[in-house]
């Protein structure tokens, strides 16, 4: 095995591992303890802090300390990483409401595990590394900490770090959930000339925390939604909500998008599957829009290059005025940030110093008033993007063009499916980035015993007004 370069940032935990894990890692965590002082002219500003954490082991290699790694097997690095204390990369700084004259700075940390490594290990793994960031975060005067990628899915969404944490914590998916919304609207409006109303839409994942909310709130706007998910109860249980919460609505549930999506205009994915093919992209529609919400994104560009119809968008991108500098390069434009930043970038902004997004049953209420004060405070959707390139008018002009002509040559249609399905067949099925053969053996574990620990963690969780939450049933 190749030597790790002396006193490098991974030798440390590597050695810790083989001799007594957990003592070291907390002595690592503690490390982050040193007293803070924060200077008086800062106290004007309204600070907060995020967390987020390398996509792919591809994040790792290139970070610019770390590019050494690459020598060695990526199973090793990948295992490695995970075992770092967060680390902070930079100071977010320049965001100011224009409504309000508000300043905010952000703390920008770092955790070393892939997505890959935190659904393989058991919560309390990451847990330990969130709250050591709070700590460090409320020491240097953050009033609030933002969870980015997949600190929010691991677990129970945010509960348990939100109820041991010393300052308030939030999933970001109630901002994440309205840009979704707002980038749909805006990419239907260029592609089509038209809104969704009169569509159909399809949500991937319909039954998580991001993709409920979605599916209501989409039901509400279409009134014909197809909802996808792996959990038949939860997806019954979904259903009936919204056949209660918008009579009329036409709701159709399935396992698999396969049957349906060749119908829909919109498709909405938002799951957390690694090394599966989330969608057959050579089924849809011509001129769907498909928007991305995971990160790790579900749908990949060589899948998505077998249709040039389609327009596959980036979601959740959000420009926060100022303009903001995030003071690391998160693979955005700059003054670029992803939603569940921007949430926490807002709410400082309006001194709402709470758990403002939490767990997986977020309510559409929150969703609008995430809205209204992003509205307020001059935050905007970023221009549209599909795999980090920019979309411009002719981009637009070229899809519509196409889709025109295969719905009115159903030949032709049927055709092209044909050959990008068969192009798709050659291409491994995979989601955020991970192949079916390399996708993680993740811990399964009880749904009770899931519910649990939220009904536990929520009830510590004291409500802005200073009460203690009811646990959940």
């Amino acid at each position: 095995m190749t030597a790790l370069p002396r006193g490098s940032i991974l030798e440390s935990p590597l050695t810790a591992r083989r001799a007594a894990p957990r003592a070291t890692e907390e002595r690592a965590l503690a490390q982050l303890d040193a007293p803070t002082t924060i200077a008086d002219g800062e106290r004007a500003l309204h600070r907060f802090a995020f967390v987020v954490h390398p996509l792919t082991l591809g994040y790792i290699h290139s970070y610019p300390p770390l590019r050494w790694t690459r020598v060695l097997p990526d199973a090793l690095v990948e295992t490695i990483a995970a075992w770092m204390p967060p680390r902070r990369m930079s100071r977010i700084r320049g965001g100011r409401s224009p409504e309000t004259g508000q300043r905010i700075e952000g703390l920008l940390y770092t955790l070393g595990s892939t997505p890959r490594q935190m659904l393989e290990r058991d919560p309390d793994f990451t847990y330990r590394r969130l709250l050591a960031a709070a700590r460090d975060a409320a020491r240097r005067g953050a009033r609030l900490m933002g969870l980015g990628a997949y600190t929010k899915v691991v677990g129970d969404a945010g509960v348990t770090v939100a109820a041991r944490s010393p300052i308030p914590v939030t999933s970001g998916n109630s901002l994440t959930v309205a840009a979704t919304l707002e980038t749909a609207k805006e990419a239907a409006r260029r592609l089509h000339g038209e809104d969704l109303g009169r569509g159909r839409a399809m949500i991937v994942g319909a039954t998580g925390a991001i993709g409920s909310v979605c599916s209501r709130l989409i039901a509400r706007a279409i009134h014909d939604v197809v909802l996808v998910s792996i959990e038949p109860e939860r997806l019954r249980d979904l259903k009936a909500t919204i056949e209660a919460e918008t009579p009329g609505a036409r709701v159709e549930t399935a396992l698999a998008s396969d049957a349906a999506i060749g119908d829909c205009d919109l498709v909405v994915t938002a799951t957390s599957a690694f090394g599966q093919r989330v969608v057959d992209i050579s089924r849809c529609k011509p001129g769907a829009v498909l928007c991305d919400v995971a990160l790790p994104p579900d749908i990949g560009p060589d899948e998505a290059a077998l249709r040039p119809d389609l327009l596959v968008i980036d979601t959740g991108e959000v420009e926060i005025p100022g303009p903001v500098d995030l003071g690391y390069d998160v693979g955005l434009p700059p003054g670029v940030a992803y939603a569940c930043l921007a949430e926490a970038a807002l709410l400082a902004m309006e001194g709402r110093f709470e758990s403002f997004t939490l767990g997986r049953d977020i309510p559409p209420d929150r969703v609008k008033e995430i809205y209204r004060i992003y509205r307020r405070h001059g935050f905007a959707l970023a221009p549209l993007r599909s795999f980090g390139r920019l979309l411009g008018d002719e981009d637009f002009a070229r899809r519509r063009a196409l889709a025109r002509e295969l719905t009115a040559d159903p030949e032709r249609l049927a055709r092209l499916r044909a050959e990008a399905a068969a192009r798709l067949a050659a291409i491994p099925p995979r989601a955020k980035g991970v192949t079916s053969a390399a996708a993680p053996k993740v811990a399964r574990r009880t749904r009770a015993r899931l519910r649990r620990d939220a009904a536990e963690a929520a009830a510590a969780l004291p409500e802005p007004g200073g009460t203690r939450r009811r646990a959940a049933r």
